[in-house]
Parts: C-alpha cells; structure tokens; sequence
C-alpha cells in the first residue's frame, strides 16, 4: 500500500539528510511545482559504485517505511545503475556516477529552480 509523504517539502530535507549521511555525492534538488502536474520535486543524487547506489536506495526505503511511508513504485533495483523510488510528489533519483553523466537530469529539467545540498541542508 502506498502512503504518500504527508509534506513533500519535509520529506525531501529528511531524504536529502539521510542521503548524506550515507555518502551519496552531488545531491540535487529540482523543484517542479511550476512545471509540471507529476510531482513537486526530483531529489537526484550519484555514487560511485553499484553497492553504495543500492544501499542508499534500501537506506532511504527503509527509514521512510519505518514512518509509514512506501514508494509507489521502485525501478532499476537489479542493476542499481539508476534506481528510481517514486514517492508520489517527491520523486528520488539514484544513480551511478556515468549513468547520471549520460542521463543528464539537471538539463533536461534545466528551467526548473536547483537547490544543491550541502552538509546534508537545502537552501529552500
């Protein structure tokens, strides 16, 4: 059962947080209230093996359904090349460090306001 983040702003600083924590590198966050009716944020971010993009993923899905809070849906677990975890208004981005090279999100999303994480805070 899917239980969406009751604030999505919320649930993208405490993501953002724990991404950090565990080493993921290059932490973004795209906010696309104002461009589109899919979600209000994509928090991407990069690792530089296939095990530490799995385990910030399993990190991540862990800590939230600890709170009761499940993705909708997760892709690309197998390969833990790009993991997507679709969390209804806050969508999250995991990737290996040549697969987001190669993807490129931040510029396909290039009109959307980008807010990068530092010591695991956001300037939002």
């Amino acid at each position: 059962m899917f239980n969406m983040p009751a604030d999505s702003l919320q649930f993208v600083k405490q993501a953002v947080a724990l991404l950090d924590s565990k080493k993921a590198e290059d932490i973004v966050v795209l906010d696309i209230r104002e461009r589109t009716s899919i979600g209000d944020f994509f928090i991407i971010a990069s690792a530089g093996n296939t095990t530490l993009v799995k385990t910030l993923a399993d990190e991540l899905e862990d800590k939230f359904a600890a709170e009761g809070i499940e993705p909708r849906r997760v892709e690309g677990a197998s390969s833990a090349m790009w993991i997507l975890m679709d969390y209804g208004d806050v969508v999250v981005h995991i990737f290996y460090n040549e697969q987001r090279d190669f993807y490129c999100l931040e510029r396909l999303w290039a009109d959307a306001p980008k807010h990068k994480a530092v010591d695991g805070q956001l300037d939002l």
